[in-house]
C-alpha cells in the first residue's frame, strides 16, 4: 500500500498492534514485509506484566515477560487479510488489537 492510498478520502485507518514472543521476531518481520497492504511498521521490545500462567520461574520472580511489539497504520479493511495467515506462517503466541486513527500524515 502506498502512502497516497492511505490519503484517499473515505479510507478508515487503524493502528494494528501485534504483541509476540521474541522467538517469532524473524518470522513475523519476514511476513509483514511480504504484505502489500503494509507500507511499513515499527517494532520494539516491551515487557508484559500480569498473569503468571506459563511464566518461567525467572519471569515469575521478576514479574515480567519479554515480548516484541509491532505497530502499523493500515486500512481497517486490510486487517483480516493481515491476520489471516499469522498462525500458519508465523506462530500462535500473538496478541493483537486495533485502535482507530483519526489523522495520519507526514511533516515535511
Amino acid at each position: 500500500m502506498s502512502r497516497s492510498d492511505m490519503d484517499a478520502p473515505g479510507q478508515e485507518l487503524c493502528l494494528l498492534v501485534l504483541n509476540t514472543s521474541p522467538v517469532l521476531e524473524e518470522a513475523l518481520v519476514d511476513y509483514l514485509l511480504l504484505q502489500e497492504c503494509v507500507a511499513g511498521f515499527s517494532s520494539y521490545t516491551v515487557y508484559g506484566h500480569g498473569q503468571h500462567a506459563g511464566l518461567t520461574v525467572a519471569e515469575q520472580v521478576t514479574g515480567k515477560r519479554k515480548r516484541m511489539q509491532y505497530e502499523m497504520v493500515v486500512k481497517r479493511a486490510d486487517v483480516p487479510a493481515i491476520l489471516a495467515a499469522l498462525a500458519k506462517d508465523v506462530g500462535r503466541d500473538i496478541v493483537y488489537w486495533e485502535q482507530p486513527v483519526s489523522h495520519y500524515g507526514r511533516v515535511v
